[in-house]
């Protein structure tokens, strides 16, 4: 007798990770962002996993290498920034969810000091973090977008990819570790979606 078509899909799919497990993972990945911020990627596991209260036998089993945990941690800072446009969208009118979530990116972006090179490293761990970047943040800029020209309040002409690479300029240029003047260039720019909204872009 053959067993049900959905049993054997039931015993392939991965085993949920136990509430103990799920908050070090929670934990440790919190504690590489703190710790990754403020002194680098190449600070010493050591500090990451004390931080995050567990030991380095549990660091090294969930991330057994310096790359896994930074994907780890991008990829997880990634989804935050693209799961606060819904939430900004219900909370605000178009336009200013728009603006909220800009300098939301504005701090996802300025605040991973030492990562951000991930993006752009020939090192072949971080060889798919480009396209998740693109893949998360790209439609979630352009639902934003989208609502704001909907309801009039920018004009038409501007492409999410635009508005990322901008604001990542604005965050790695000659200024860019002041994090308030990329805010408040960012700002300007928001601004000048706004300015004419009813006027197509040149």
């Amino acid at each position: 007798m053959n067993a049900p078509a959905d049993a054997a899909d039931v015993a392939e799919a991965p085993k949920p990770m136990r509430a103990d497990a799920a908050r070090k993972m929670n934990a440790l990945l919190q504690a590489a962002m703190e710790v990754f911020a403020s002194s680098g990627v190449d600070a010493p596991v050591r500090e990451i996993a004390e931080r995050a209260g567990v030991g380095l036998g549990t660091l090294y089993r969930h991330f057994p290498q310096r790359s896994d945990l930074i994907v780890a941690v991008l990829k997880t800072q990634i989804d935050a920034c693209a799961d606060a446009a819904p939430a900004l969208a219900q909370a605000h009118a178009p336009g200013e969810a728009l603006a909220h979530w800009m300098q939301r990116y504005v701090d996802f972006i300025a605040a991973k000091r030492g990562l951000a090179g991930a993006l752009q490293s020939d090192n072949a761990a971080y060889a798919a973090l480009p396209d998740y970047f693109y893949s998360r943040l790209r439609p979630a800029l352009a639902s934003l977008l989208d609502a704001a020209l909907a309801a009039g309040a920018i004009r038409p002409g501007f492409q999410p990819d635009e508005l990322l690479k901008a604001v990542a300029t604005l965050c790695h240029g000659p200024y860019g570790e002041d994090r308030s003047f990329a805010r408040r260039m960012v700002a300007l720019m928001v601004d000048g979606l706004r300015q004419d909204a009813a006027r197509p872009a040149v």
